[in-house]
């Protein structure tokens, strides 16, 4: 995955909605946290593996996809708010095989981050999403893909008055 390439749409993305909106000076930190937290809930919500109660099956694998990154796109803006851009990891092998479980890990880094707002938790907060990737079964390329495709709708939403 070219995470380069990924920040400088997502900076891009950022910046034509702040002038658009008028923010340009102001820090969207939390707000940016909780959009983050509410995608997050929303992809839980798509795959239902917490749904225990349920026979219904997961949403279907693009839409999960299309969830993930948005979240994606909050970790990024989140990053070059903080000029951390240079210290996103590699996905790793997932620290957890359930997941629920790895849904809380993402729950517990983010907010780890808004206490903290360093490097490493920034670090942490990433990889534990991106070991989420990989659990749902999605890959850099794929990634990658829905990302861009996701940054051309959110311009176009923004172009639309969304």
């Amino acid at each position: 995955m070219n995470f380069s390439k990924l920040f400088e749409m997502q900076a891009a993305l950022d910046t034509h909605i702040e002038t658009q909106h008028g923010l340009e000076k102001t820090d969207l930190t939390e707000k940016k946290i909780m959009a983050l937290l509410v995608e997050v809930g929303e992809l839980a919500n798509e795959t239902r593996c917490f749904k225990f109660w349920s026979k219904k099956p997961a949403s279907p694998v693009e839409k999960v996809l299309e969830e993930y990154v948005d979240g994606i796109h909050f970790l990024l803006s989140l990053g070059i708010m903080k000029q951390l851009q240079a210290v996103v990891p590699a996905a790793s092998e997932p620290r957890e095989h359930d997941l629920t479980s790895q849904f809380l890990n993402v729950f517990q880094a983010i907010n780890l981050f808004r206490c903290e707002q360093t490097a490493a938790s920034y670090t942490d907060m990433f990889a534990v999403y991106l070991e989420l990737g990989l659990l749902l079964g999605f890959d850099g390329n794929d990634i990658e893909r829905a990302y861009t495709e996701k940054n051309i709708v959110n311009f176009e939403r923004q172009e639309q008055g969304y």
